[in-house]
């Protein structure tokens, strides 16, 4: 479904006869076997896949009112798409223009904003958040109240501890410059990131790199290397026993 067929946005039917105060926006798609909790709101054209459960109060697919001075995009989003043998927490949010791959897991209080690419067997814990136009690859764990932001690129296997924090301006709003020079950090495959860690706009974690708890990264991480510290600092190489892919 494309952005110039979204179903209108406030057409919904109340669905009792599937879970309590159940609201279901016209043209919904559900595939066999969803489960939905208490009061979940299902906004227009949004499609579940076989075998999803939905938790109490969740809101899937709403499309974004975003404030006056966001420079995030305006343009109307297609239905979210949300894959087989999911489970979407109580209370979280996932927004209309993303995709959910198959088994993947957003926990309770979590929110997923809009373009966002979640691939399969994704875990996003209790209250983590996704900021628009991020993509994460398959399996990757995102554990709980870790901020996402936005144009972030996270490939498979990576692991991201508690509390970590992501950005991507460095003008913090300011400046024309900003728009130029504004990305989200990249995590490459199977590296893993320490709780409370802060990663500063568009630097790339390498492959099987390992950031300490606590770190303040403010340059790239070679890969299979280990870093702590603030500002973060190369420590020794990640031992091959923890490598995902021992190398060659």
């Amino acid at each position: 479904m494309t952005s110039s067929s979204v179903p209108p946005p406030h057409s919904f039917e109340p669905r009792d006869d599937l879970a309590p105060g159940l609201l279901l926006g016209a043209g919904v798609e559900l595939g066999e076997g969803v489960e939905f909790g208490a009061y979940v709101v299902v906004h227009p054209g949004t499609r579940i896949g076989a075998g999803t459960v939905v938790g109490d109060h969740a809101v899937l697919g709403k499309q974004v009112r975003l404030a006056a001075a966001s420079t995030a995009s305006r343009e109307p989003l297609p239905p979210l798409q949300v894959g087989e043998r999911c489970t979407i927490g109580a209370h979280a949010v996932v927004n209309a223009g993303t995709t959910l791959g198959d088994g993947t897991l957003v926990g309770d209080q979590a929110m997923v904003r809009e373009r966002v690419t979640v691939g399969a067997g994704c875990v996003l814990g209790r209250s983590a958040l996704v900021e628009n136009d991020t993509t994460l690859g398959d399996r990757v764990k995102v554990q709980a109240n870790a901020y996402l932001t936005a144009y972030m690129t996270i490939e498979d296997d990576v692991f991201i501890a508690p509390c970590v924090m992501t950005t991507n301006d460095n003008f913090m709003g300011r400046t024309e410059q900003r728009f130029a020079l504004r990305g989200g950090p990249t995590i490459r495959r199977a590296a893993r990131v320490g709780g409370g860690c802060v990663l500063l706009p568009n630097v790339e974690i390498g492959e099987e790199a390992f950031v300490g708890a606590g770190a303040v990264v403010t340059k790239d991480v070679p890969a299979r290397t280990l870093v702590v510290g603030s500002p973060a600092r190369v420590l020794r190489e990640v031992d091959p026993a923890e490598l995902l892919t021992p190398p060659d």
